[in-house]
């Protein structure tokens, strides 16, 4: 069975909500964060980086989300979270997919860090993150998903920033990217992957 590290309000919901897809099990070793809302030392003797999320599997430690992802979707052969290889929406789903933390995370950060702290968003992070929510909505299109009503591997990788970012009222000017938060919240993998490990956000 695999081994998942995870630590509270993180990026290993996002494994947790595939494995309930795939009706797989894991070990779930727990990690608090600390009052400065940092990983715990303890992280840092499972990876060198004190990273989560972190799956063992058959003697190998895997680490970054998006492997992990990937890695499972190998492992139990599925392809019900990808569109049909070779095709034009597989090819626009596997760069949404990495575009998320390639290139969203930083930019939303930027704008979410202050909001986490109490401070003002600068104008300028406001402005770049409104750039990339309208381009997400468009990538949304007649929705309620990215790919229609089935959640695919870009979605449950959008979902732990988009969570972040409803958590701190900053989709308000986006109605077309909270519909599509909702809709997320709505998946039978994110209800049961919150209701086992606790929700993506800390809570106000």
């Amino acid at each position: 069975m695999i081994t998942l590290h995870a630590l509270q309000y993180s990026r290993a919901t996002r494994v947790l909500w595939l494995l309930a897809d795939l009706g797989q099990p894991c070990n779930r070793i727990d990690y608090d964060r600390t009052e400065a809302f940092r990983a715990p030392e303890t992280l840092s003797k499972v990876h060198p980086l004190g990273k989560s999320p972190v799956i063992e599997d058959n003697g190998e430690m895997i680490a970054e989300s998006s492997t992990i992802l990937r890695y499972l979707t190998a492992k139990y052969e599925d392809d019900t979270h990808t569109p049909p290889p070779g095709t034009a929406d597989f090819w626009r789903h596997e760069a949404l997919f990495d575009y998320v933390e390639a290139s969203l995370a930083e930019i939303a950060l930027q704008v979410i860090l202050p909001a986490f702290r109490g401070q003002p968003v600068p104008d300028d992070a406001k402005a770049a993150l409104d750039t990339h929510l309208d381009y997400l909505a468009k990538a949304i299109g007649d929705g309620p998903l990215l790919f229609g009503s089935k959640p695919m591997l870009a979605d449950i990788q959008l979902s732990y920033i988009v969570a972040l970012l409803a958590r701190f009222d900053l989709l308000a000017d986006h109605p077309k990217v909270a519909a599509y938060w909702d809709a997320l919240q709505r998946q039978p993998g994110y209800i049961a992957a919150t209701r086992s490990a606790g929700p993506m956000a800390p809570p106000a």
